[in-house]
Protein backbone atom coordinates (compact mmCIF):
# COMPACT_ATOMS: atom_id res chain seq x y z
CA UNK A 1 0.00 0.00 0.00
CA UNK A 2 1.41 3.39 -0.97
CA UNK A 3 1.96 5.90 1.77
CA UNK A 4 -0.54 8.18 0.22
CA UNK A 5 -3.03 5.73 0.06
CA UNK A 6 -2.21 4.31 3.89
CA UNK A 7 -1.94 8.17 5.16
CA UNK A 8 -5.70 8.58 3.23
CA UNK A 9 -6.96 5.67 5.11
CA UNK A 10 -5.70 6.35 8.39
CA UNK A 11 -7.22 10.28 8.47
CA UNK A 12 -10.47 8.63 7.55
CA UNK A 13 -10.64 6.59 10.54
CA UNK A 14 -9.42 9.49 12.82
CA UNK A 15 -12.22 11.61 11.35
CA UNK A 16 -15.05 9.05 11.58
CA UNK A 17 -13.31 8.11 15.34
CA UNK A 18 -13.40 11.76 16.72
CA UNK A 19 -16.07 14.07 14.03
CA UNK A 20 -18.93 11.39 13.72
CA UNK A 21 -18.82 8.92 16.52
CA UNK A 22 -22.50 9.44 16.70
CA UNK A 23 -22.88 7.78 13.52
CA UNK A 24 -21.49 4.38 14.79
CA UNK A 25 -24.60 2.69 13.92
CA UNK A 26 -25.22 3.94 10.73
CA UNK A 27 -23.71 2.36 7.33
CA UNK A 28 -21.53 4.93 5.77
CA UNK A 29 -23.07 5.13 2.17
CA UNK A 30 -25.70 2.47 0.38
CA UNK A 31 -24.78 3.99 -3.18
CA UNK A 32 -21.15 3.60 -2.52
CA UNK A 33 -20.27 0.21 -4.02
CA UNK A 34 -17.62 -1.72 -1.58
CA UNK A 35 -17.53 0.84 1.16
CA UNK A 36 -20.12 -1.09 3.53
CA UNK A 37 -19.62 -5.20 2.50
CA UNK A 38 -16.85 -7.44 2.33
CA UNK A 39 -13.11 -6.19 1.13
CA UNK A 40 -13.93 -2.84 1.99
CA UNK A 41 -10.91 -2.88 4.00
CA UNK A 42 -12.11 -0.62 6.50
CA UNK A 43 -11.70 2.39 4.69
CA UNK A 44 -14.63 5.13 5.08
CA UNK A 45 -14.10 5.26 1.10
CA UNK A 46 -13.15 2.87 -1.69
CA UNK A 47 -9.20 4.33 -2.53
CA UNK A 48 -9.33 7.35 -4.70
CA UNK A 49 -5.97 6.86 -6.50
CA UNK A 50 -3.65 9.60 -7.34
CA UNK A 51 -1.58 12.16 -5.23
CA UNK A 52 -1.79 13.77 -2.07
CA UNK A 53 -2.32 17.80 -2.95
CA UNK A 54 -0.77 20.33 -1.35
CA UNK A 55 -1.96 23.61 -0.26
CA UNK A 56 -2.38 26.88 -2.26
CA UNK A 57 -4.68 29.40 -4.20
CA UNK A 58 -6.52 29.16 -7.01
CA UNK A 59 -7.06 31.28 -9.88
CA UNK A 60 -11.20 31.60 -8.05
CA UNK A 61 -9.22 33.31 -5.24
CA UNK A 62 -10.32 30.43 -2.71
CA UNK A 63 -7.97 28.87 -0.72
CA UNK A 64 -7.46 24.84 -1.93
CA UNK A 65 -7.05 22.36 0.58
CA UNK A 66 -4.73 19.17 0.31
CA UNK A 67 -6.05 16.31 1.09
CA UNK A 68 -6.17 12.29 0.39
CA UNK A 69 -8.21 12.58 -2.25
CA UNK A 70 -5.67 12.68 -4.11
CA UNK A 71 -5.04 14.88 -8.03
CA UNK A 72 -9.18 15.42 -7.98
CA UNK A 73 -8.75 17.11 -4.50
CA UNK A 74 -11.04 20.22 -5.73
CA UNK A 75 -12.65 19.27 -8.95
CA UNK A 76 -15.72 19.61 -6.59
CA UNK A 77 -15.75 23.62 -7.09
CA UNK A 78 -12.48 24.70 -8.83
CA UNK A 79 -13.68 23.53 -12.25
CA UNK A 80 -17.39 24.84 -11.66
CA UNK A 81 -15.53 28.52 -10.62
CA UNK A 82 -13.36 28.43 -13.65
CA UNK A 83 -16.28 27.57 -15.70
CA UNK A 84 -17.76 30.82 -14.54
CA UNK A 85 -15.03 33.07 -14.74
CA UNK A 86 -14.72 31.73 -18.62
CA UNK A 87 -17.67 32.30 -19.56
CA UNK A 88 -18.36 35.87 -17.85
CA UNK A 89 -16.48 38.95 -18.90
CA UNK A 90 -13.20 39.39 -16.80
CA UNK A 91 -13.10 42.70 -16.13
CA UNK A 92 -16.80 42.44 -14.18
CA UNK A 93 -14.93 39.73 -12.02
CA UNK A 94 -12.74 42.25 -10.48
CA UNK A 95 -13.00 43.98 -7.90
CA UNK A 96 -11.84 47.38 -6.11
CA UNK A 97 -9.94 45.70 -3.30
CA UNK A 98 -6.37 45.29 -4.67
CA UNK A 99 -4.51 42.24 -5.88
CA UNK A 100 -5.43 40.06 -3.41
CA UNK A 101 -9.35 40.39 -3.77
CA UNK A 102 -9.75 40.30 -7.54
CA UNK A 103 -11.55 37.11 -7.96
CA UNK A 104 -14.20 35.16 -5.53
CA UNK A 105 -16.36 32.76 -6.38
CA UNK A 106 -20.34 34.12 -7.28
CA UNK A 107 -20.40 37.99 -5.59
CA UNK A 108 -23.75 38.70 -3.89
CA UNK A 109 -24.84 42.14 -4.20
CA UNK A 110 -21.74 42.73 -2.02
CA UNK A 111 -17.75 42.26 -1.65
CA UNK A 112 -15.31 42.21 0.93
CA UNK A 113 -11.91 43.11 0.49
CA UNK A 114 -8.52 41.71 1.76
CA UNK A 115 -9.18 44.49 5.02
CA UNK A 116 -12.33 42.59 5.64
CA UNK A 117 -14.54 45.45 4.61
CA UNK A 118 -18.11 45.35 3.45
CA UNK A 119 -18.83 47.13 0.26
CA UNK A 120 -21.87 47.10 -2.57
CA UNK A 121 -21.36 45.50 -5.58
CA UNK A 122 -21.85 47.17 -8.86
CA UNK A 123 -24.25 45.53 -10.78
CA UNK A 124 -22.81 44.19 -14.54
CA UNK A 125 -26.20 44.40 -15.98
CA UNK A 126 -28.19 41.33 -17.03
CA UNK A 127 -26.22 38.07 -18.27
CA UNK A 128 -28.37 35.42 -20.03
CA UNK A 129 -26.19 32.33 -19.48
CA UNK A 130 -26.72 30.09 -22.20
CA UNK A 131 -22.96 30.42 -21.42
CA UNK A 132 -23.23 28.99 -18.41
CA UNK A 133 -23.99 25.54 -19.01
CA UNK A 134 -22.60 22.89 -17.64
CA UNK A 135 -20.18 21.33 -20.68
CA UNK A 136 -20.73 17.97 -21.56
CA UNK A 137 -19.20 15.52 -18.62
CA UNK A 138 -19.50 12.00 -19.57
CA UNK A 139 -21.42 10.76 -15.91
CA UNK A 140 -23.88 8.19 -15.30
CA UNK A 141 -25.83 10.98 -13.16
CA UNK A 142 -29.67 10.89 -14.52
CA UNK A 143 -30.76 11.03 -17.77
CA UNK A 144 -33.70 13.98 -17.58
CA UNK A 145 -32.91 16.87 -17.41
CA UNK A 146 -32.40 19.05 -14.14
CA UNK A 147 -33.21 22.07 -16.36
CA UNK A 148 -37.11 21.36 -16.75
CA UNK A 149 -39.42 22.11 -14.36
CA UNK A 150 -41.02 20.95 -11.78
CA UNK A 151 -43.49 21.29 -9.05
CA UNK A 152 -41.57 18.73 -6.73
CA UNK A 153 -38.09 17.65 -7.14
CA UNK A 154 -36.65 15.30 -4.86
CA UNK A 155 -32.92 15.10 -4.55
CA UNK A 156 -31.19 12.11 -2.68
CA UNK A 157 -28.50 13.24 -0.16
CA UNK A 158 -26.47 9.69 -0.18
CA UNK A 159 -26.85 9.31 -3.97
CA UNK A 160 -25.64 12.57 -4.65
CA UNK A 161 -22.72 12.36 -2.16
CA UNK A 162 -21.86 9.00 -3.51
CA UNK A 163 -22.38 10.85 -7.18
CA UNK A 164 -19.84 13.37 -6.08
CA UNK A 165 -17.33 11.02 -4.88
CA UNK A 166 -17.03 8.87 -8.18
CA UNK A 167 -16.72 12.05 -10.15
CA UNK A 168 -13.52 13.21 -7.56
CA UNK A 169 -12.52 9.66 -7.65
CA UNK A 170 -12.33 9.43 -12.02
CA UNK A 171 -11.16 13.67 -11.55
CA UNK A 172 -14.33 14.46 -13.28
CA UNK A 173 -15.46 18.34 -12.50
CA UNK A 174 -18.83 18.44 -10.35
CA UNK A 175 -21.57 18.99 -12.50
CA UNK A 176 -22.86 22.60 -12.62
CA UNK A 177 -26.38 20.82 -11.28
CA UNK A 178 -25.03 19.31 -8.38
CA UNK A 179 -24.27 22.84 -7.29
CA UNK A 180 -27.33 23.81 -7.82
CA UNK A 181 -29.11 21.03 -6.21
CA UNK A 182 -30.92 20.19 -9.68
CA UNK A 183 -32.66 23.58 -9.05
CA UNK A 184 -34.56 23.24 -6.21
CA UNK A 185 -35.90 26.69 -5.28
CA UNK A 186 -37.09 25.91 -1.87
CA UNK A 187 -36.73 22.76 0.79
CA UNK A 188 -40.46 22.19 1.66
CA UNK A 189 -40.30 18.54 2.73
CA UNK A 190 -37.69 15.83 4.02
CA UNK A 191 -38.57 12.26 3.18
CA UNK A 192 -36.39 9.16 5.31
CA UNK A 193 -36.48 5.67 3.66
CA UNK A 194 -34.67 3.24 6.11
CA UNK A 195 -35.24 0.27 3.55
CA UNK A 196 -32.81 2.43 0.95
CA UNK A 197 -30.55 3.89 3.81
CA UNK A 198 -31.84 7.59 1.80
CA UNK A 199 -32.65 11.01 2.55
CA UNK A 200 -34.27 13.22 0.38
CA UNK A 201 -34.62 17.29 -0.08
CA UNK A 202 -37.93 18.09 -1.93
CA UNK A 203 -39.31 21.15 -3.31
CA UNK A 204 -40.02 23.02 -6.55
CA UNK A 205 -37.30 23.61 -8.88
CA UNK A 206 -36.12 23.98 -12.48
CA UNK A 207 -33.67 25.93 -14.67
CA UNK A 208 -31.15 28.21 -13.31
CA UNK A 209 -28.91 30.85 -14.06
CA UNK A 210 -26.81 33.84 -13.18
CA UNK A 211 -28.42 36.65 -12.68
CA UNK A 212 -26.84 40.07 -12.69
CA UNK A 213 -25.15 40.18 -9.28
CA UNK A 214 -23.75 36.80 -10.11
CA UNK A 215 -26.42 34.98 -7.86
CA UNK A 216 -27.87 31.59 -8.66
CA UNK A 217 -31.55 32.29 -9.69
CA UNK A 218 -33.95 30.49 -11.00
CA UNK A 219 -34.87 31.41 -15.31
CA UNK A 220 -38.60 30.92 -14.01
CA UNK A 221 -38.98 33.77 -11.42
CA UNK A 222 -35.52 35.04 -10.42
CA UNK A 223 -36.12 32.94 -7.08
CA UNK A 224 -32.39 31.74 -5.65
CA UNK A 225 -31.54 28.51 -5.84
CA UNK A 226 -30.72 26.06 -2.71
CA UNK A 227 -27.21 25.74 -2.93
CA UNK A 228 -25.21 22.83 -2.16
CA UNK A 229 -21.95 24.85 -0.55
CA UNK A 230 -24.48 26.28 1.88
CA UNK A 231 -26.43 22.83 2.49
CA UNK A 232 -22.89 21.46 3.46
CA UNK A 233 -21.83 24.65 5.98
CA UNK A 234 -25.12 24.11 7.83
CA UNK A 235 -25.07 20.20 8.08
CA UNK A 236 -21.38 20.79 9.28
CA UNK A 237 -22.04 24.07 11.52
CA UNK A 238 -24.51 22.01 13.29
CA UNK A 239 -22.67 18.72 13.88
CA UNK A 240 -19.91 20.82 15.21
CA UNK A 241 -21.62 23.94 16.97
CA UNK A 242 -23.73 21.89 19.44
CA UNK A 243 -27.20 22.46 18.21
CA UNK A 244 -26.12 26.69 19.00
CA UNK A 245 -27.33 29.60 17.10
CA UNK A 246 -26.19 31.19 14.85
CA UNK A 247 -26.34 35.28 12.86
CA UNK A 248 -24.73 38.11 12.11
CA UNK A 249 -24.61 41.30 14.22
CA UNK A 250 -23.50 44.97 12.62
CA UNK A 251 -22.52 47.23 15.81
CA UNK A 252 -22.28 50.75 15.97
CA UNK A 253 -18.83 51.70 18.12
CA UNK A 254 -19.52 53.57 21.43
CA UNK A 255 -16.91 56.06 20.58
CA UNK A 256 -18.07 56.83 17.69
CA UNK A 257 -21.39 57.08 19.01
CA UNK A 258 -19.82 59.49 21.63
CA UNK A 259 -18.49 61.33 18.93
CA UNK A 260 -21.24 61.92 17.34
CA UNK A 261 -23.19 62.62 20.02
CA UNK A 262 -20.62 66.20 20.95
CA UNK A 263 -20.56 66.81 16.88
CA UNK A 264 -24.64 67.17 16.95
CA UNK A 265 -24.32 69.30 20.29
CA UNK A 266 -22.16 71.31 18.98
CA UNK A 267 -23.81 71.59 15.58
CA UNK A 268 -27.27 73.03 17.39
CA UNK A 269 -25.34 75.81 18.79
CA UNK A 270 -25.16 77.33 15.38
CA UNK A 271 -27.70 77.13 12.59
CA UNK A 272 -26.88 75.54 9.19
CA UNK A 273 -25.95 78.08 6.77
CA UNK A 274 -28.58 77.60 3.49
CA UNK A 275 -27.89 75.16 0.14
CA UNK A 276 -27.44 72.37 -0.95
CA UNK A 277 -23.50 72.40 -0.24
CA UNK A 278 -23.25 73.39 3.07
CA UNK A 279 -25.90 69.93 4.07
CA UNK A 280 -23.72 68.05 1.95
CA UNK A 281 -20.48 69.21 3.65
CA UNK A 282 -22.96 68.52 7.21
CA UNK A 283 -23.72 65.38 6.01
CA UNK A 284 -20.11 64.23 5.36
CA UNK A 285 -18.62 65.57 8.25
CA UNK A 286 -21.18 63.59 10.69
CA UNK A 287 -20.55 60.28 8.38
CA UNK A 288 -16.82 60.60 9.14
CA UNK A 289 -17.41 60.73 12.78
CA UNK A 290 -20.19 58.02 13.14
CA UNK A 291 -16.87 56.09 11.24
CA UNK A 292 -17.29 52.62 10.46
CA UNK A 293 -19.22 49.55 12.72
CA UNK A 294 -18.14 46.12 13.28
CA UNK A 295 -19.24 42.97 11.79
CA UNK A 296 -19.25 39.97 13.50
CA UNK A 297 -20.74 36.59 12.57
CA UNK A 298 -20.99 33.62 15.09
CA UNK A 299 -21.54 30.24 15.22
CA UNK A 300 -20.89 29.98 11.34
CA UNK A 301 -17.73 30.10 9.39
CA UNK A 302 -17.27 33.77 8.57
CA UNK A 303 -15.26 33.33 5.48
CA UNK A 304 -18.25 31.03 3.59
CA UNK A 305 -21.00 32.19 1.27
CA UNK A 306 -23.70 31.44 3.68
CA UNK A 307 -21.74 34.06 6.23
CA UNK A 308 -21.80 36.40 3.50
CA UNK A 309 -26.05 35.86 2.62
CA UNK A 310 -26.05 37.00 6.33
CA UNK A 311 -24.16 40.02 6.48
CA UNK A 312 -25.67 41.22 3.15
CA UNK A 313 -29.44 40.76 4.08
CA UNK A 314 -28.77 42.31 7.24
CA UNK A 315 -27.14 44.98 5.48
CA UNK A 316 -29.44 45.63 2.93
CA UNK A 317 -33.03 45.61 4.69
CA UNK A 318 -31.55 48.20 7.19
CA UNK A 319 -30.93 50.78 4.21
CA UNK A 320 -34.69 49.95 3.08
CA UNK A 321 -35.40 50.80 6.86
CA UNK A 322 -34.04 54.34 6.57
CA UNK A 323 -34.71 55.50 3.25
CA UNK A 324 -31.37 54.61 1.40
CA UNK A 325 -32.89 51.90 -0.87
CA UNK A 326 -36.52 51.30 -1.95
CA UNK A 327 -38.90 48.98 -0.83
CA UNK A 328 -42.17 47.63 -2.12
CA UNK A 329 -45.74 49.26 -2.08
CA UNK A 330 -46.45 48.84 1.61
CA UNK A 331 -43.07 48.56 3.36
CA UNK A 332 -42.52 52.13 4.42
CA UNK A 333 -39.24 53.61 5.93
CA UNK A 334 -38.71 54.44 9.19
CA UNK A 335 -37.74 58.43 8.13
CA UNK A 336 -40.58 58.44 5.69
CA UNK A 337 -42.80 57.39 8.57
CA UNK A 338 -41.19 60.44 10.63
CA UNK A 339 -41.98 62.67 7.86
CA UNK A 340 -45.45 61.75 7.47
CA UNK A 341 -46.47 62.12 10.73
CA UNK A 342 -44.42 64.74 11.38
CA UNK A 343 -42.62 63.65 14.59
CA UNK A 344 -39.88 66.08 14.75
CA UNK A 345 -37.45 67.07 17.91
CA UNK A 346 -36.55 62.47 17.73
CA UNK A 347 -33.15 61.95 19.99
CA UNK A 348 -30.19 60.25 17.96
CA UNK A 349 -32.01 56.72 18.36
CA UNK A 350 -29.91 53.39 17.01
CA UNK A 351 -32.35 51.46 15.45
CA UNK A 352 -32.44 48.01 16.17
CA UNK A 353 -33.51 45.84 13.67
CA UNK A 354 -32.83 42.12 13.35
CA UNK A 355 -33.93 38.89 11.46
CA UNK A 356 -35.09 35.85 13.06
CA UNK A 357 -36.94 32.13 11.81
CA UNK A 358 -40.29 32.54 11.06
CA UNK A 359 -41.92 29.49 10.93
CA UNK A 360 -45.17 27.90 11.95
CA UNK A 361 -43.24 24.89 13.27
CA UNK A 362 -42.34 21.59 11.55
CA UNK A 363 -45.15 18.73 10.77
CA UNK A 364 -43.85 15.17 10.76
CA UNK A 365 -46.40 12.26 9.85
CA UNK A 366 -47.00 9.26 12.66
CA UNK A 367 -43.55 7.31 12.16
CA UNK A 368 -41.13 10.00 11.84
CA UNK A 369 -40.14 9.52 7.82
CA UNK A 370 -41.64 12.46 6.96
CA UNK A 371 -41.30 16.32 7.56
CA UNK A 372 -42.57 19.34 6.36
CA UNK A 373 -41.51 22.69 6.92
CA UNK A 374 -44.82 25.00 7.30
CA UNK A 375 -44.17 29.16 7.28
CA UNK A 376 -43.06 32.08 5.59
CA UNK A 377 -39.30 31.26 6.64
CA UNK A 378 -38.03 35.38 8.19
CA UNK A 379 -39.13 38.13 9.51
CA UNK A 380 -37.89 41.09 11.59
CA UNK A 381 -38.11 42.02 14.57
CA UNK A 382 -37.17 45.65 16.48
CA UNK A 383 -36.27 47.66 19.42
CA UNK A 384 -34.87 51.39 19.93
CA UNK A 385 -32.18 51.80 21.89
CA UNK A 386 -31.14 54.81 24.08
CA UNK A 387 -27.82 56.44 24.05
CA UNK A 388 -25.75 57.56 27.11
CA UNK A 389 -23.34 60.89 26.63
CA UNK A 390 -20.34 58.13 26.04
CA UNK A 391 -22.23 56.03 23.62
CA UNK A 392 -23.28 53.52 25.23
CA UNK A 393 -26.37 51.97 24.05
CA UNK A 394 -28.93 50.97 26.52
CA UNK A 395 -31.85 48.39 25.43
CA UNK A 396 -34.94 49.14 26.30
CA UNK A 397 -36.91 46.34 25.37
CA UNK A 398 -39.31 48.37 23.28
CA UNK A 399 -39.88 49.77 19.70
CA UNK A 400 -41.75 53.27 19.33
CA UNK A 401 -44.52 53.13 16.95
CA UNK A 402 -42.27 53.86 13.51
CA UNK A 403 -39.56 51.56 14.33
CA UNK A 404 -42.11 48.88 14.39
CA UNK A 405 -44.23 49.69 11.80
CA UNK A 406 -41.70 49.05 9.75
CA UNK A 407 -40.78 45.52 11.15
CA UNK A 408 -44.12 44.44 10.34
CA UNK A 409 -43.98 45.74 7.12
CA UNK A 410 -41.24 44.44 5.81
CA UNK A 411 -42.43 40.82 7.35
CA UNK A 412 -45.58 41.36 5.97
CA UNK A 413 -44.07 41.95 2.60
CA UNK A 414 -41.35 39.55 2.44
CA UNK A 415 -42.05 37.59 -0.57
CA UNK A 416 -42.57 40.83 -2.28
CA UNK A 417 -39.54 41.97 -1.38
CA UNK A 418 -37.80 38.59 -1.75
CA UNK A 419 -38.83 38.92 -5.66
CA UNK A 420 -37.35 42.12 -5.91
CA UNK A 421 -34.09 41.37 -4.19
CA UNK A 422 -32.84 37.84 -4.72
CA UNK A 423 -30.79 38.21 -1.75
CA UNK A 424 -33.91 37.81 0.63
CA UNK A 425 -34.53 34.35 -1.10
CA UNK A 426 -31.12 33.20 -0.38
CA UNK A 427 -31.80 34.33 3.57
CA UNK A 428 -35.18 32.31 3.16
CA UNK A 429 -33.02 29.31 1.92
CA UNK A 430 -30.38 29.66 4.50
CA UNK A 431 -32.88 29.18 7.52
CA UNK A 432 -34.62 26.39 5.59
CA UNK A 433 -31.55 24.82 5.52
CA UNK A 434 -31.01 25.49 9.25
CA UNK A 435 -34.03 24.00 9.92
CA UNK A 436 -33.15 21.00 7.71
CA UNK A 437 -29.43 20.65 9.41
CA UNK A 438 -31.10 20.35 12.95
CA UNK A 439 -33.78 17.98 12.22
CA UNK A 440 -31.07 15.79 10.59
CA UNK A 441 -28.94 15.63 13.63
CA UNK A 442 -31.28 16.16 16.53
CA UNK A 443 -33.90 14.23 14.86
CA UNK A 444 -31.03 11.36 14.62
CA UNK A 445 -32.50 10.67 11.34
CA UNK A 446 -28.93 9.99 10.01
CA UNK A 447 -29.30 6.80 11.92
CA UNK A 448 -32.53 6.00 11.45
CA UNK A 449 -31.84 6.58 7.31
CA UNK A 450 -28.70 4.22 8.33
CA UNK A 451 -26.78 7.23 6.50
CA UNK A 452 -23.06 8.21 7.27
CA UNK A 453 -23.08 11.78 5.13
CA UNK A 454 -18.65 11.21 5.76
CA UNK A 455 -17.88 13.39 2.50
CA UNK A 456 -20.60 15.41 3.48
CA UNK A 457 -19.34 16.77 6.63
CA UNK A 458 -15.63 16.23 5.91
CA UNK A 459 -14.00 19.66 4.97
CA UNK A 460 -10.79 18.12 4.04
CA UNK A 461 -12.23 15.87 1.57
CA UNK A 462 -14.65 18.03 0.20
CA UNK A 463 -13.70 21.57 0.90
CA UNK A 464 -15.84 24.41 0.10
CA UNK A 465 -15.42 28.24 -1.15
CA UNK A 466 -13.04 30.46 0.66
CA UNK A 467 -14.10 34.09 1.07
CA UNK A 468 -12.86 36.71 3.35
CA UNK A 469 -14.42 37.41 6.53
CA UNK A 470 -16.46 40.47 6.68
CA UNK A 471 -15.03 42.61 9.55
CA UNK A 472 -16.39 46.04 9.38
CA UNK A 473 -18.89 48.52 6.90
CA UNK A 474 -19.16 51.91 6.92
CA UNK A 475 -22.25 53.08 9.14
CA UNK A 476 -25.67 53.35 7.95
CA UNK A 477 -26.91 56.80 8.44
CA UNK A 478 -29.77 58.73 6.89
CA UNK A 479 -31.83 61.85 7.60
CA UNK A 480 -34.66 63.56 6.79
CA UNK A 481 -36.18 67.58 8.16
CA UNK A 482 -38.93 67.95 9.81
CA UNK A 483 -40.21 72.00 10.13
CA UNK A 484 -36.52 72.84 9.81
CA UNK A 485 -35.39 70.05 11.98
CA UNK A 486 -32.75 67.42 11.46
CA UNK A 487 -33.86 63.89 12.45
CA UNK A 488 -31.45 61.59 12.01
CA UNK A 489 -31.70 57.56 12.45
CA UNK A 490 -28.43 55.26 12.93
CA UNK A 491 -29.24 50.97 12.85
CA UNK A 492 -28.20 48.01 14.30
CA UNK A 493 -28.94 44.47 14.44
CA UNK A 494 -27.94 41.26 12.73
CA UNK A 495 -29.45 37.91 12.14
CA UNK A 496 -30.32 35.45 14.73
CA UNK A 497 -31.43 31.90 13.89
CA UNK A 498 -32.57 29.57 16.42
CA UNK A 499 -33.48 26.37 14.95
CA UNK A 500 -33.90 24.04 17.61
CA UNK A 501 -36.53 26.41 18.56
CA UNK A 502 -38.03 26.23 15.33
CA UNK A 503 -37.68 21.94 15.87
CA UNK A 504 -39.84 22.69 19.77
CA UNK A 505 -43.02 24.09 16.81
CA UNK A 506 -45.66 21.31 16.46
CA UNK A 507 -48.04 21.99 13.65
CA UNK A 508 -50.26 19.15 12.07
CA UNK A 509 -49.18 17.97 8.59
CA UNK A 510 -50.51 18.52 5.55
CA UNK A 511 -52.63 16.10 3.61
CA UNK A 512 -49.92 15.91 1.21
CA UNK A 513 -47.08 14.50 3.77
CA UNK A 514 -48.05 11.15 3.49
CA UNK A 515 -49.14 11.09 0.04
CA UNK A 516 -45.71 12.24 -1.12
CA UNK A 517 -43.59 10.15 1.63
CA UNK A 518 -45.61 7.01 0.02
CA UNK A 519 -44.61 7.88 -3.40
CA UNK A 520 -41.25 5.41 -3.24
CA UNK A 521 -38.46 6.15 -5.44
CA UNK A 522 -38.10 5.01 -9.01
CA UNK A 523 -36.40 2.97 -10.70
CA UNK A 524 -33.14 4.82 -10.80
CA UNK A 525 -29.85 4.29 -12.89
CA UNK A 526 -26.62 4.09 -11.45
CA UNK A 527 -25.40 7.35 -10.59
CA UNK A 528 -28.81 9.40 -10.03
CA UNK A 529 -29.55 11.37 -7.70
CA UNK A 530 -32.71 13.34 -8.50
CA UNK A 531 -36.63 12.63 -9.89
CA UNK A 532 -39.80 14.46 -10.15
CA UNK A 533 -42.70 13.29 -8.33
CA UNK A 534 -45.30 16.91 -9.74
Amino acid sequence: MSTTRATAQLLSLIFLAVVLQPFASAQPNAFIPGINGPGGGGALFPPLGGQQGGQGFGQTGQQNQGNAFGGAQNADFDSLMDLIISTVASDSWVENGGPEAEIRPFPNGVWVDAAGLLQEYESQGKIELTSLRAPAVPSEVASENPREPAKLRCVSLPRLEAAIYFNMRDSKPLDESMLALAGLRRVEYVFVYPELGDVVLAGPAGDWRLDSQHRLVSTEDGTPVVRLDDLLTLLRRERSNDHKAFGCSITPRQDNLASTQEFLQQSATKPLKPGRRAREKWLEELRSTMGRQDIEVFGLDPGTHAAHVLVKADHHMKRIGIGLEDGTPGVESYLDTIVREKQGEQPLNVLRWWFSANYKGVARNSDGSAYELSGQGVEVLSENEMLTKRGERIHTGQADDATQQFAHQFTNEFGELAKKYPVYGELRNLFDLAIVAAMLDSQDLYATAGWQPLLFLDADHLPLPKYFAPREVDTILNHRLVDKTKVLAAVSGGVWVDSQGVLAQHVEPSEKLDYHRNQAPPELTAGQWWWDLE
